[in-house]
C-alpha cells in the first residue's frame, strides 16, 4: 500500500486577481479552489502519491465545490468534514507586475476554524507509515492550534512523518499579531519544516539560532526558502543548498505548496516514517529537495492553484533542467 499523505487545514476559495480592469478601473477576480494544506494535498496526488485532505469546510456552494474539486484531482476526502454552523473560507488575492501576491481574508469565523480535536479520527492513523502536514493558519484560534496538537500527537504515535510549513499569513492573525511562542511551540513537534527567511524574521531576531535550536531538539531536517535565492537546507549533521531553475514567472499563488507536496512525496516515496527519515544520508537528501524545488519552479510559469501543480511528467522535465 502507497504511503498515505494528509494534509490538514483550510481549504477555501481563491478568488484570484485577473491582473485586468474593466471599464470602471476596477480589479477583477476569478474563483479558483485553494488554502495551502489543500494545495499540498492536490500537488501530493497530482505527482500519483496516496493524498488525503483533513479539515471542514461549510455545507454550502463553495463548500461542496471544494470537495468536488480535491475529488476531481485524486484528493481522497474521506477525512473532510462539512458544517451548517459557518461557512466556506474566502480569500482574494491581487497580484503586482511581479506576480507576488497580497491577501485579503474572508474568514472569522469560517468552517475550517471549527475542527476540534474529537474530530480527528483514530482510523485516519490506520498506517505504519505515514505523513501529515500541518501549516500555521491553523494556530490563529485556541480552539484550532488544540485540534492541530491533538493530530500531530495521533500521528507522531502512529511513527508518522510530522510536516510543518510555517506560510506566516499575519493578517489572519487576531490584530495582525503573530503569537510567536505558539508557533514556535508548534513547529518543535514537527519533523520536518520549511519556513521562508521572511517568516523567520518574524519569529525570532536570529533565525539561523531558531533553526538550531529546533534540530537540537529533534527536528530533523530544515529547509529554509528566499526568494529566488537558493533553497537551504539543515540537519543536525550540516547543511546544503540548492538553487531553482530559471524560468518566466505567471503567478507564485502555488509555489510554496507546489514544493512542500513534492517534498512529501519523495519523503513517502521513500519510507515515510519518523525512523526512515532520520536514516537518510545527504544524497537522499538532496534529491528530495531538488524534487521540490522543480515542483515549485514549475508551478509559477502557470496560474492559479490546483491547475498549475505539475504532474510528475512535468516535475521531472522541469527537474532535468538544473
Amino acid at each position: 500500500m502507497m504511503t498515505k499523505v494528509m494534509a490538514f487545514g483550510e481549504a477555501l476559495i481563491d478568488f484570484l486577481s485577473n491582473g485586468q480592469t474593466g471599464l470602471d478601473g476596477q480589479e477583477s477576480f476569478t474563483k479558483f479552489p485553494g488554502g495551502a494544506p489543500a494545495n499540498v494535498a492536490v500537488a501530493v496526488a497530482r505527482l500519483g502519491g496516496n493524498s488525503h485532505f483533513a479539515g471542514q469546510v461549510g455545507d454550502d456552494v463553495f463548500g461542496h465545490f471544494l470537495k468536488d474539486s480535491l475529488e476531481s484531482y485524486g484528493v481522497k476526502t474521506d477525512s473532510m468534514l462539512m458544517t451548517k454552523e459557518a461557512k466556506t473560507a474566502l480569500a482574494f488575492v491581487s497580484l503586482d507586475s511581479t506576480g507576488e501576491r497580497s491577501f485579503e481574508f474572508y474568514r472569522n469565523p469560517s468552517a475550517d476554524m471549527l475542527f476540534r480535536r474529537e474530530d480527528f479520527q483514530s482510523e485516519w492513523f490506520y498506517a505504519p507509515q505515514g505523513v501529515f502536514h500541518t501549516c500555521s493558519n491553523t494556530l490563529t484560534d485556541a480552539n484550532i492550534t488544540t485540534a492541530t496538537m491533538a493530530g500531530i500527537v495521533m500521528a507522531k504515535a502512529a511513527g508518522w512523518i510530522v510536516s510543518i510549513d510555517v506560510n506566516l499569513r499575519i493578517n489572519l492573525w487576531p490584530e495582525h499579531q503573530v503569537d510567536t511562542d505558539r508557533v514556535i511551540a508548534w513547529m518543535r513537534q514537527g519533523d520536518v519544516i520549511k519556513a521562508s527567511l521572511e517568516e523567520l524574521e518574524v519569529l525570532a531576531n536570529e533565525p539561523l539560532n531558531l533553526i538550531q535550536e529546533l534540530l537540537a531538539g529533534g527536528v530533523s531536517l530544515f529547509v529554509l526558502t528566499d526568494g529566488g535565492n537558493p533553497v537551504r537546507y539543515f540537519t543536525a549533521n550540516g547543511q546544503g543548498e540548492i538553487a531553482a531553475p530559471k524560468v518566466e514567472v505567471k503567478d507564485t499563488t502555488a509555489a510554496g505548496d507546489a514544493f512542500v507536496g513534492g517534498l512529501l512525496y519523495q519523503l513517502a516515496e521513500r519510507g515515510g516514517d519518523r525512523e526512515s527519515l532520520k536514516a537518510f544520508d545527504e544524497a537522499e537528501l538532496q534529491a528530495c529537495i531538488r524534487f521540490a524545488v522543480a515542483c515549485g519552479a514549475d508551478s509559477v510559469t502557470k496560474a492559479g492553484a490546483y491547475p498549475s501543480l505539475p504532474n510528475l511528467e512535468q516535475a521531472n522535465a522541469r527537474l532535468a533542467t538544473f
